[in-house]
């Protein structure tokens, strides 16, 4: 999804930023702020995610704010009912995952994927 919507977008990512953080191959405007959105998301900082929104909708506005939280917690609701009716990640999409996106991202060196070898 992250390819497939930075290409429509005109943006260029580097997908390993995915689990190391923002590099000086991602051009995506105003990233760091929502990559600060994310951390606090996952966090689940109550305080942080205040501040981040508000940072991030003077900086880009209401639609901004929406769209970014929308997806996060679209992501977050994917793994938790992935996890919750059983979905162990070898079998996710039916084993067609694309093995180059895991390896790029650095999603091949997250704990349930490594436990699940």
């Amino acid at each position: 999804m992250l390819r497939e919507s930075s290409q429509i977008a005109g943006y260029k990512v580097q997908l390993s930023d995915v689990t190391s953080g923002l590099s000086d191959e991602t051009h995506i405007p105003q990233g760091d702020l929502l990559v600060a959105l994310s951390e606090a998301i996952v966090a689940r900082d109550k305080d942080a995610i205040a501040d981040a929104r508000g940072i991030l909708f003077q900086a880009l506005g209401n639609d901004a704010v929406v769209d970014a939280v929308a997806v996060a917690s679209a992501f977050h609701g994917f793994v938790r009912i992935a996890d919750a009716i059983g979905i162990p990640y070898a079998t996710a999409a039916q084993g067609g995952d694309a093995a180059d996106v895991r390896e790029e991202a650095g999603i091949n060196e997250f704990y349930r994927i490594t436990s699940s070898k």
